[in-house]
């Protein structure tokens, strides 16, 4: 796995290799002649490229400044091509986001409202209907079952089922089932209609996709759980972009859709193919919650073991996340999410 995601990131790098002339002179403060967005397409390209193409136009427009996209199919290799100034913006679900602004100059200007207007989805586990499969028969550990994750750094996929549900059951998957496999939301949706797997985790979100994609395999699947609401995801632009530059794209952002002419009705429509609402103000502190669930599993993995520097450790960071978190609300308390904890 880890000489997998080592691969993918080379290639994500060499692929952006001729981005590096407008990335250095972004870097170094002046207006870029061309600016590169990354988009996850764990799905595939062919479905999203047509879905975000008219709002980079429209973003190219607006900051004039050449916009072009950058898909790629894993989470590691769009926080790396940012960390190494290959793109400049993104759109990005909460985990990477967060290692984003950990590792590669990332910067939070905005988050997504989906078309309900929550700034929340869930993340949720799926089940073929009829099949007999029910929570409690996934939690008994007996290793009956085939499960699915997401990708180790999706935040509906892998990480909040970990930290809601199997980690305080006190249930590793790797031990508690037959097989686990990780795949895209969208691999796993079609595995577990078809019968390949028993279960797997998905999210809110991407349930609405494949039922408008693939209406007769939705009707398959049934949700059997879903956990507390996480952030939605993000806007990511590289904190060393000129300033000027950064506020023009944060308020494309914030505006778009949001009008009353046939600009912003063709706008809505755009975002309408996204199933978004619009986008709201966000910064670093949005993901205080995704802090939080990985400090918890951190923590909840060290205790699983006997190493007492490494328990010492991850419950001194635990502590300071927490510490943090409750600073950051006390100062703005309507920061993070209601209920994701």
């Amino acid at each position: 796995m880890i000489r997998r995601t080592l691969i993918l990131a080379a290639v994500a790098a060499l692929s952006l290799a001729s981005c590096g002339k407008p990335a250095e002179k972004a870097a170094a403060g002046g207006t870029p002649d061309e600016l590169t967005f990354s988009i996850l397409s764990a799905e595939n390209q062919s479905s999203m490229e047509p879905l975000w193409a008219p709002l980079l136009a429209d973003l190219s427009e607006s900051i004039g400044v050449k916009v072009k996209p950058f898909f790629a199919t894993n989470y590691t290799s769009l926080v790396e091509a940012m960390r190494f100034n290959q793109v400049q913006m993104g759109w990005f679900s909460a985990s990477p986001a967060l290692s984003a602004v950990n590792r590669s100059q990332g910067e939070v200007l905005g988050r997504v409202v989906d078309a309900g207007g929550d700034a929340t989805y869930k993340s949720i586990i799926i089940v073929r209907k009829g099949s007999g499969v029910t929570l409690d028969k996934l939690l008994a550990c007996d290793r009956s079952l085939s499960f699915g994750m997401g990708d180790t750094q999706s935040t509906s996929g892998t990480l909040a089922p970990l930290t809601y549900l199997f980690t305080p059951k006190g249930v590793e998957p790797n031990k508690c089932f037959k097989a686990v496999r990780a795949a895209s939301h969208q691999a796993n949706s079609f595995s577990v209609a078809n019968g390949v797997l028993d279960a797997a985790t998905n999210n809110s979100v991407g349930l609405v996709f494949f039922k408008r994609q693939s209406p007769e395999q939705a009707g398959k699947l049934e949700v059997i759980w879903e956990s507390p609401p996480l952030p939605e995801s993000s806007i990511v632009v590289r904190k060393d972009l000129d300033p000027a530059l950064k506020e023009k794209i944060r308020q494309f952002f914030l505006t778009y859709g949001t009008g009353a002419d046939a600009k912003a009705e063709k706008q809505r429509e755009v975002l309408k193919g996204l199933a978004y609402g619009g986008f709201k103000p966000a910064d670093n502190s949005y993901l205080n919650p995704v802090r939080e669930m990985e400090a918890s599993e951190e923590l909840a993995a060290a205790k699983r073991g006997s190493d007492k520097a490494r328990i010492a450790k991850a419950q001194a960071e635990y502590d300071k996340v927490k510490a943090d978190i409750a600073q950051a609300q006390a100062i703005e308390p309507a920061t993070a999410p209601e209920n994701a904890q």
